[in-house]
Parts: C-alpha cells; sequence; structure tokens
C-alpha cells in the first residue's frame, strides 16, 4: 500500500512545535467535537461539526469536517508527517505510529492525538522553491504533493551531506516564476469575487474604478436602460471631454455585434464609448467597435479586474467595499 506525506502544522507560530516534539505526536483542535473515534464517514464528521459549532457559517462547515476526517480516518500508520518550526525555519519529519486517540488529559485544547516517531529535520533553505510553495498553504492539514515528500525525504536521507545551493540567478528566477504563478491566481480568485458580485454592485464598482481614474461619474437610476449606465468626465455634468459614455452588461452571454451597434446609435459625435461586459466579447463585436465612428473600448472581466488592481488604493471606501482586497508583499 502507497504511504502519503501528509502537513500537521503545530498552531499558529508554530506554537505546540516543541510539544509535537517532546510528546512524539501530532494534535488538532476542534475541542468541542469530543472523541471521533464513533464517526466513519465524511458526512458523519460534517454533522458533528454542524452540532459542535451550531454558530458557524455554513461555508465554514465542510472544510473543518473535511480536516478532521482526514486526520482521524484518511491519515494512515505508517504515513510520513511533518510539521514546521517558524522560528528555526525547520521541518520534523516522521512517521505515524498508531490509529487515531481522543486524549483530553494530555491537551484540553489539543485532544485529538496520531502518534509518531520522528525521523529527523530539514531546513527549509535546503528545499527548492517548488517545494516550500507547496508547504505553504494555510491548512492545518493537508496532503504533501508527491514531487515535494520526495525532495524532503531525500533530503532526510543525506542530511549528514553538504547539499548544493542553486546560484542567486537560478534561486532569482525560480522566485519571479513562482510570483508570475500566485499573481494569476490571486487575480482568477478576484475575477471570481467580482464575477459573484450583482448588477447593481457591478456598475457602482465600474464607476468607482472610473473616479479612481480620476473622472466624476453619474450614474443612471435603476431600471433605466436607455444605453448608458454611467457617464464619466472631468466636471461630473458631462460639459467637459473627454464625456465617457458606458454600457456595462452583467452576464454569461457574449455580447455580439448587434449590442455594440444598439450602444453606437445613441452617441454624440464628441462621445466616448465604453462597453464593459463580465461575459465577454465575440469577435464580431470586436470588429464592430474598431470600425465604430467614435472612439469605443470593450471591457471584459479580466480588463476590469486588472484596472481595479492597478487603481484599487485610490478606490474610495464604498467602492472598496464591494470587493475587499489585502496588500501582499513579496520579495523584490
Amino acid at each position: 500500500m502507497a504511504h502519503h506525506t501528509w502537513m500537521v502544522r503545530a498552531g499558529e507560530a508554530g506554537w505546540r512545535f516543541e510539544d509535537f516534539e517532546r510528546q512524539s505526536a501530532v494534535t488538532i483542535g476542534w475541542m468541542e467535537m469530543n472523541d471521533l473515534t464513533p464517526f466513519r464517514t465524511r458526512d458523519d464528521f460534517v454533522r458533528q461539526v454542524e452540532r459542535s459549532y451550531p454558530d458557524a457559517k455554513k461555508g465554514w462547515i465542510p472544510g473543518a469536517a473535511g480536516q478532521v476526517f482526514r486526520f482521524v480516518r484518511e491519515i494512515k500508520v505508517g504515513d510520513s508527517v511533518v510539521t514546521y518550526n517558524p522560528s528555526e525555519r525547520a521541518y520534523l519529519v516522521g512517521r505515524v505510529t498508531w490509529e487515531y486517540q481522543y486524549l483530553p488529559g494530555q491537551s484540553v485544547d489539543q485532544p485529538h492525538l496520531r502518534t509518531v516517531e520522528w525521523r529527523g529535520r530539514v531546513d527549509r533553505d535546503r528545499l527548492s522553491v517548488a517545494t516550500r510553495n507547496s508547504l505553504g498553504a494555510i491548512s492545518t492539514l493537508f496532503l504533501i504533493p508527491v514531487e515535494a515528500a520526495s525532495e524532503i525525504e531525500r533530503l532526510l536521507s543525506t542530511a549528514s551531506q553538504p547539499t548544493p545551493v542553486a546560484t542567486d540567478v537560478i534561486a532569482h528566477q525560480q522566485v519571479a516564476d513562482l510570483y508570475k504563478d500566485q499573481l494569476d491566481r490571486s487575480l482568477e480568485f478576484i475575477k471570481d469575487r467580482v464575477n459573484a458580485l450583482d448588477w447593481s454592485d457591478m456598475q457602482e464598482l465600474v464607476a468607482g474604478v472610473l473616479r479612481a481614474m480620476g473622472y466624476k461619474t453619474r450614474v443612471s437610476p435603476s431600471g433605466s436602460d436607455r444605453g448608458k449606465d454611467i457617464v464619466a468626465s472631468p466636471d461630473g455634468l458631462g460639459f467637459e471631454d473627454p464625456r465617457i459614455v458606458v454600457e456595462v452588461k452583467h452576464r454569461q452571454a457574449t455580447m455580439g455585434s448587434q449590442e455594440i451597434r444598439s450602444f453606437l446609435g445613441g452617441r454624440h459625435d464628441n462621445d466616448k464609448g465604453l462597453y464593459v461586459s463580465t461575459g465577454g466579447f465575440s469577435r464580431e463585436a470586436r470588429y464592430e467597435a474598431e470600425r465604430a465612428r467614435i472612439p469605443v473600448t470593450l471591457m471584459d472581466l479580466n480588463d476590469l479586474v486588472k484596472l481595479l488592481v492597478e487603481h484599487y488604493e485610490r478606490l474610495d471606501v464604498d467602492t472598496q467595499r464591494l470587493v475587499p482586497l489585502r496588500k501582499l508583499y513579496w520579495p523584490a
């Protein structure tokens, strides 16, 4: 039977790392759930989480149940387990030696326990950038990818031997590639959040981004459909150029050439057009915009999110509340 390698975090900032090492065990909290020995299926664990945390948000329950289920039922005797000490920048690596136990007398806060035979340590600095990234998940417990587990095992068996260190150029390129991957992921998550807005909030988001770019905006009343949802201009009244007329379509359907022609039909010669469609545009629609008699910009969901991120810090508070984002610092 193939064995897996699991990460079990030792609490926030690794506060239980020394206990893990001294007790030859890994533990998790969720003390309100009590003894989990009787529960077998994932559904059993979901119901127990619901009973133990009646005020919990519904979206939190499946993830919590899944982690506890893995600790109790999916981790097998013989599996490898890894935990991290951030103060020493070292991973402690061991092998699970016994089935799940419920021992509240040993730790009230962390009563769920698996015994472990610790085999040694691997310094974080010896790991490749890719493996460090795979070990950075925020979950308390997760399955370590096979490639990362193999690297940890290899370094553990050669702990007394020097490890070749990547050149600065290679390491820098690895970090740069990792940054690009994380940036792409973050943009996708932001797109998910933006796409979940209702139409009125989407309209307010577009108006907020335009204000962050230096325009003043007038948003059409709800229910009005006269080919313009927002008018943006330097004076806010539309008298000063540029006068940007904005149409916002928040739906899955792709906008075609007919929608673009309808939008252009009511425009004045000095207008500038901005057509926002979260469902994207057909090739014919883009061709229609290119040959329009006035300048027209087509903005899909990807374009909108990139503009949102670029101008986020200049957004007003009400617009930021629509899509709350958190800044992440990355080594340059």
